[in-house]
Protein backbone atom coordinates (compact mmCIF):
# COMPACT_ATOMS: atom_id res chain seq x y z
CA UNK A 1 0.00 0.00 0.00
CA UNK A 2 1.40 3.30 -0.59
CA UNK A 3 -0.04 7.40 -0.18
CA UNK A 4 0.49 8.12 -3.72
CA UNK A 5 -2.26 5.90 -5.56
CA UNK A 6 -1.24 1.78 -5.03
CA UNK A 7 -0.50 0.10 -7.97
CA UNK A 8 0.15 1.39 -12.04
CA UNK A 9 -3.10 0.68 -12.87
CA UNK A 10 -4.80 2.63 -9.48
CA UNK A 11 -2.55 6.05 -9.97
CA UNK A 12 -3.36 5.97 -14.38
CA UNK A 13 -7.30 5.57 -13.35
CA UNK A 14 -6.98 8.58 -10.64
CA UNK A 15 -7.99 11.79 -11.89
CA UNK A 16 -5.33 14.28 -13.22
CA UNK A 17 -6.46 16.73 -10.47
CA UNK A 18 -6.32 14.22 -7.61
CA UNK A 19 -3.02 13.39 -8.38
CA UNK A 20 -2.01 17.25 -8.46
CA UNK A 21 -2.90 17.29 -5.17
CA UNK A 22 -1.48 14.15 -3.85
CA UNK A 23 2.21 15.20 -5.08
CA UNK A 24 1.46 19.00 -3.69
CA UNK A 25 0.44 17.37 -0.27
CA UNK A 26 -2.82 18.61 -0.37
CA UNK A 27 -4.59 15.06 0.34
CA UNK A 28 -2.91 11.47 0.55
CA UNK A 29 -4.38 8.21 -0.78
CA UNK A 30 -3.67 5.35 1.31
CA UNK A 31 -4.70 2.27 -1.30
CA UNK A 32 -3.83 -1.40 -1.47
CA UNK A 33 -2.13 -3.21 -4.53
CA UNK A 34 -5.71 -4.68 -4.78
CA UNK A 35 -8.98 -3.72 -3.15
CA UNK A 36 -10.33 -6.44 -1.31
CA UNK A 37 -13.12 -4.72 0.75
CA UNK A 38 -16.24 -2.95 -0.54
CA UNK A 39 -15.09 -0.13 1.77
CA UNK A 40 -13.69 3.39 1.31
CA UNK A 41 -12.19 5.29 4.21
CA UNK A 42 -12.34 8.87 4.30
CA UNK A 43 -10.32 11.02 6.82
CA UNK A 44 -11.32 14.91 6.53
CA UNK A 45 -10.11 16.39 9.73
CA UNK A 46 -7.31 14.46 10.70
CA UNK A 47 -4.89 17.12 8.48
CA UNK A 48 -2.11 19.16 10.27
CA UNK A 49 0.06 21.16 7.62
CA UNK A 50 -0.53 24.35 8.81
CA UNK A 51 -0.02 27.02 5.91
CA UNK A 52 2.51 29.30 6.93
CA UNK A 53 0.54 32.44 5.17
CA UNK A 54 -2.87 31.30 7.43
CA UNK A 55 -0.75 30.98 10.55
CA UNK A 56 -0.16 34.66 9.91
CA UNK A 57 -3.27 35.63 9.70
CA UNK A 58 -4.26 33.13 12.90
CA UNK A 59 -4.85 34.89 16.11
CA UNK A 60 -4.24 31.93 18.08
CA UNK A 61 -1.17 29.43 18.73
CA UNK A 62 -0.67 26.78 16.86
CA UNK A 63 -1.43 24.34 20.11
CA UNK A 64 -4.99 26.20 20.43
CA UNK A 65 -5.48 25.75 16.03
CA UNK A 66 -4.82 22.05 16.38
CA UNK A 67 -7.39 21.65 19.11
CA UNK A 68 -9.87 21.45 16.26
CA UNK A 69 -7.70 18.90 14.40
CA UNK A 70 -9.47 15.08 14.15
CA UNK A 71 -5.68 14.04 15.88
CA UNK A 72 -4.18 10.31 15.30
CA UNK A 73 -7.39 8.97 13.10
CA UNK A 74 -5.48 8.69 9.86
CA UNK A 75 -3.33 6.52 11.96
CA UNK A 76 -5.82 4.43 14.02
CA UNK A 77 -7.82 3.04 10.83
CA UNK A 78 -4.89 2.73 8.56
CA UNK A 79 -4.82 -0.47 9.53
CA UNK A 80 -8.01 -0.94 8.40
CA UNK A 81 -7.07 0.44 4.90
CA UNK A 82 -3.91 -1.93 4.50
CA UNK A 83 -6.28 -4.65 4.86
CA UNK A 84 -7.69 -4.20 1.58
CA UNK A 85 -9.84 -0.52 1.91
CA UNK A 86 -8.82 2.54 0.15
CA UNK A 87 -8.78 5.57 2.38
CA UNK A 88 -8.71 9.50 1.28
CA UNK A 89 -6.93 11.63 4.19
CA UNK A 90 -7.47 15.61 4.10
CA UNK A 91 -3.73 16.78 5.00
CA UNK A 92 -4.94 20.34 5.44
CA UNK A 93 -6.21 21.34 8.64
CA UNK A 94 -9.65 21.59 9.76
CA UNK A 95 -9.45 24.82 11.51
CA UNK A 96 -8.10 25.89 7.69
CA UNK A 97 -10.94 24.93 5.34
CA UNK A 98 -13.33 22.13 6.43
CA UNK A 99 -14.44 19.40 3.79
CA UNK A 100 -17.00 17.98 6.14
CA UNK A 101 -19.37 20.72 5.13
CA UNK A 102 -21.20 22.00 2.12
CA UNK A 103 -18.74 23.47 -0.73
CA UNK A 104 -19.89 26.92 0.26
CA UNK A 105 -20.93 27.30 3.90
CA UNK A 106 -19.64 30.87 4.77
CA UNK A 107 -20.43 33.41 7.27
CA UNK A 108 -20.18 36.70 5.35
CA UNK A 109 -19.06 38.77 8.47
CA UNK A 110 -15.90 37.00 8.26
CA UNK A 111 -15.32 39.03 5.09
CA UNK A 112 -14.84 41.90 3.87
CA UNK A 113 -16.06 41.90 0.38
CA UNK A 114 -19.54 39.81 -0.87
CA UNK A 115 -19.75 36.32 -0.97
CA UNK A 116 -21.77 34.63 -3.86
CA UNK A 117 -24.95 34.43 -4.48
CA UNK A 118 -25.00 30.78 -4.58
CA UNK A 119 -23.26 30.81 -0.89
CA UNK A 120 -25.11 29.24 1.82
CA UNK A 121 -24.89 32.13 4.76
CA UNK A 122 -27.56 30.62 7.06
CA UNK A 123 -26.81 27.23 8.47
CA UNK A 124 -26.48 25.96 11.88
CA UNK A 125 -22.97 25.50 10.99
CA UNK A 126 -22.12 28.86 9.65
CA UNK A 127 -23.75 30.51 12.69
CA UNK A 128 -22.05 28.28 15.23
CA UNK A 129 -18.90 29.66 13.24
CA UNK A 130 -17.53 26.15 12.08
CA UNK A 131 -18.74 26.60 8.19
CA UNK A 132 -16.42 25.87 5.16
CA UNK A 133 -13.95 28.40 6.43
CA UNK A 134 -14.33 28.16 9.89
CA UNK A 135 -14.79 31.05 12.02
CA UNK A 136 -13.97 29.65 15.27
CA UNK A 137 -11.71 26.42 16.67
CA UNK A 138 -13.59 23.84 18.50
CA UNK A 139 -13.38 25.92 22.46
CA UNK A 140 -15.45 28.76 20.48
CA UNK A 141 -12.16 30.85 20.05
CA UNK A 142 -11.69 32.90 17.21
CA UNK A 143 -9.10 32.24 15.05
CA UNK A 144 -8.79 35.02 12.88
CA UNK A 145 -7.24 38.78 13.59
CA UNK A 146 -9.28 40.07 10.95
CA UNK A 147 -11.10 40.07 8.49
CA UNK A 148 -10.08 37.96 5.14
CA UNK A 149 -11.17 38.45 1.33
CA UNK A 150 -13.47 35.93 -0.65
CA UNK A 151 -10.98 35.37 -3.36
CA UNK A 152 -8.94 33.29 -0.46
CA UNK A 153 -12.28 31.68 0.77
CA UNK A 154 -12.56 30.49 -2.89
CA UNK A 155 -8.67 29.25 -3.23
CA UNK A 156 -8.69 27.42 -0.20
CA UNK A 157 -12.24 25.41 -1.44
CA UNK A 158 -10.79 25.20 -5.21
CA UNK A 159 -7.21 24.09 -3.70
CA UNK A 160 -8.07 21.70 -0.89
CA UNK A 161 -11.95 21.08 -0.77
CA UNK A 162 -12.60 20.33 -4.38
CA UNK A 163 -9.28 17.70 -4.69
CA UNK A 164 -10.72 15.87 -1.44
CA UNK A 165 -13.82 15.79 -2.70
CA UNK A 166 -13.00 14.39 -6.20
CA UNK A 167 -10.74 11.96 -4.91
CA UNK A 168 -13.50 10.64 -2.52
CA UNK A 169 -16.21 10.41 -5.05
CA UNK A 170 -13.47 8.27 -7.14
CA UNK A 171 -13.13 6.32 -4.88
CA UNK A 172 -16.39 5.50 -4.12
CA UNK A 173 -17.60 5.31 -7.42
CA UNK A 174 -14.85 3.04 -7.88
CA UNK A 175 -15.84 0.82 -5.52
CA UNK A 176 -19.09 0.75 -6.68
CA UNK A 177 -18.44 -0.62 -9.88
CA UNK A 178 -16.07 -3.39 -8.58
CA UNK A 179 -18.24 -4.84 -6.04
CA UNK A 180 -22.20 -3.64 -6.66
CA UNK A 181 -22.15 -1.35 -3.82
CA UNK A 182 -20.37 0.71 -1.36
CA UNK A 183 -19.67 1.67 2.53
CA UNK A 184 -18.65 4.65 2.95
CA UNK A 185 -17.05 5.34 6.78
CA UNK A 186 -16.21 8.68 7.52
CA UNK A 187 -13.95 8.93 10.48
CA UNK A 188 -13.94 11.26 13.71
CA UNK A 189 -13.13 12.25 17.05
CA UNK A 190 -14.91 13.76 19.70
CA UNK A 191 -13.91 15.23 22.95
CA UNK A 192 -14.54 13.50 26.17
CA UNK A 193 -16.20 16.92 27.90
CA UNK A 194 -19.35 17.86 27.86
CA UNK A 195 -23.01 16.70 27.61
CA UNK A 196 -24.11 13.77 25.23
CA UNK A 197 -26.52 16.41 23.47
CA UNK A 198 -30.10 14.59 22.65
CA UNK A 199 -28.97 11.45 24.44
CA UNK A 200 -32.25 10.65 26.27
CA UNK A 201 -30.08 8.98 29.31
CA UNK A 202 -28.88 12.66 29.47
CA UNK A 203 -25.15 10.78 29.72
CA UNK A 204 -22.35 13.08 29.45
CA UNK A 205 -19.74 12.07 26.20
CA UNK A 206 -17.20 10.77 29.00
CA UNK A 207 -19.48 7.96 28.91
CA UNK A 208 -19.46 6.92 25.39
CA UNK A 209 -16.83 5.50 23.71
CA UNK A 210 -18.25 5.41 19.83
CA UNK A 211 -20.86 7.47 18.57
CA UNK A 212 -22.54 5.81 15.38
CA UNK A 213 -24.19 8.48 12.65
CA UNK A 214 -26.27 7.17 10.25
CA UNK A 215 -28.55 10.43 9.42
CA UNK A 216 -31.43 8.91 11.35
CA UNK A 217 -30.99 5.69 8.85
CA UNK A 218 -31.04 7.71 5.86
CA UNK A 219 -27.35 7.36 5.01
CA UNK A 220 -27.11 3.89 5.51
CA UNK A 221 -29.25 0.54 5.24
CA UNK A 222 -29.89 -1.00 8.86
CA UNK A 223 -27.75 -4.08 8.82
CA UNK A 224 -24.31 -2.02 8.82
CA UNK A 225 -25.15 0.17 12.12
CA UNK A 226 -26.34 -2.89 13.42
CA UNK A 227 -23.24 -4.97 12.46
CA UNK A 228 -21.18 -1.79 13.94
CA UNK A 229 -22.97 -1.46 17.00
CA UNK A 230 -23.01 -5.16 17.84
CA UNK A 231 -19.29 -5.65 16.95
CA UNK A 232 -18.25 -2.61 19.68
CA UNK A 233 -20.40 -3.67 22.56
CA UNK A 234 -19.03 -6.94 21.97
CA UNK A 235 -15.23 -5.54 22.22
CA UNK A 236 -16.74 -3.66 25.71
CA UNK A 237 -16.91 0.01 24.15
CA UNK A 238 -20.16 2.16 25.21
CA UNK A 239 -21.95 3.00 21.49
CA UNK A 240 -24.48 5.68 21.29
CA UNK A 241 -26.34 6.43 17.81
CA UNK A 242 -26.82 9.68 16.10
CA UNK A 243 -26.35 11.65 19.27
CA UNK A 244 -25.23 14.22 19.13
CA UNK A 245 -23.39 13.40 16.09
CA UNK A 246 -25.87 12.29 13.62
CA UNK A 247 -23.61 12.56 10.71
CA UNK A 248 -21.95 15.96 8.39
CA UNK A 249 -22.28 16.77 4.72
CA UNK A 250 -20.22 13.50 3.66
CA UNK A 251 -22.47 11.18 5.68
CA UNK A 252 -25.68 13.07 3.80
CA UNK A 253 -23.97 13.60 0.60
CA UNK A 254 -22.73 10.56 -0.18
CA UNK A 255 -25.02 8.50 1.70
CA UNK A 256 -27.57 7.09 -0.53
CA UNK A 257 -28.66 3.44 0.15
CA UNK A 258 -31.02 3.10 -2.76
CA UNK A 259 -27.99 3.96 -5.35
CA UNK A 260 -25.74 1.39 -3.22
CA UNK A 261 -23.68 3.94 -1.16
CA UNK A 262 -23.72 3.10 2.50
CA UNK A 263 -22.30 6.03 4.54
CA UNK A 264 -21.71 5.68 8.56
CA UNK A 265 -20.10 8.46 10.27
CA UNK A 266 -17.55 6.82 13.61
CA UNK A 267 -16.86 9.30 16.14
CA UNK A 268 -14.38 8.02 18.66
CA UNK A 269 -13.93 9.43 22.11
CA UNK A 270 -9.76 11.08 22.07
CA UNK A 271 -9.56 9.75 25.59
CA UNK A 272 -9.54 6.35 24.66
CA UNK A 273 -5.89 7.03 22.91
CA UNK A 274 -4.30 10.45 23.63
CA UNK A 275 -4.01 13.00 25.71
CA UNK A 276 -6.31 15.57 25.08
CA UNK A 277 -4.55 18.17 27.07
CA UNK A 278 -1.41 17.54 25.13
CA UNK A 279 -2.38 16.08 21.95
CA UNK A 280 -0.31 13.34 22.31
CA UNK A 281 -0.87 9.43 21.97
CA UNK A 282 -1.17 7.51 24.56
CA UNK A 283 -0.43 3.64 24.74
CA UNK A 284 -3.62 2.20 24.33
CA UNK A 285 -3.55 3.87 20.40
CA UNK A 286 -2.00 0.92 18.51
CA UNK A 287 -4.35 -1.46 20.11
CA UNK A 288 -7.79 0.55 19.06
CA UNK A 289 -6.13 1.09 15.55
CA UNK A 290 -5.76 -2.98 15.67
CA UNK A 291 -10.02 -2.82 16.31
CA UNK A 292 -11.02 -0.48 14.21
CA UNK A 293 -9.28 -2.97 11.16
CA UNK A 294 -11.58 -5.55 12.59
CA UNK A 295 -14.96 -3.32 13.05
CA UNK A 296 -14.02 -2.35 9.23
CA UNK A 297 -13.27 -6.36 8.52
CA UNK A 298 -16.57 -7.06 9.87
CA UNK A 299 -18.38 -4.17 8.03
CA UNK A 300 -17.10 -5.54 4.63
CA UNK A 301 -18.46 -9.06 5.47
CA UNK A 302 -22.15 -7.54 5.97
CA UNK A 303 -23.90 -9.87 3.27
CA UNK A 304 -23.52 -8.50 -0.16
CA UNK A 305 -27.70 -9.26 -1.22
CA UNK A 306 -28.30 -6.37 1.75
CA UNK A 307 -26.45 -3.92 0.34
CA UNK A 308 -25.90 -3.93 -3.42
CA UNK A 309 -28.94 -2.95 -5.99
CA UNK A 310 -31.18 -5.48 -6.96
CA UNK A 311 -30.12 -5.27 -10.33
CA UNK A 312 -26.30 -6.08 -9.51
CA UNK A 313 -27.00 -9.06 -6.96
CA UNK A 314 -28.41 -10.87 -10.10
Amino acid sequence: MTAGGGSHNNRAMTPASVRQAVNDGIIALATPSEQRLPVVLASPHSGRVYPPSFLQQARLTGLDLRRSEDCFIDEIFRPAAEMGAPMVLALFPRAFVDANREPLELDPAMFVDALPPRANVRSPRVAAGLGTIPRVVAQGQEIYRGRLRVADAMARIRDCYQPYHTALRHLVDQTLQRFGYCLLIDCHSMPSGGAAVGSRSGAMMSDVDFVLGDNYGGSCASQVTEVATAWLRAAGYRVTRNAPYAGGFTTRHYGKPHAGVHALQVEINRSLYMNEARLIRNRRLPGLAAEMAKLVSNLGAIDPDQLRLPHAAE
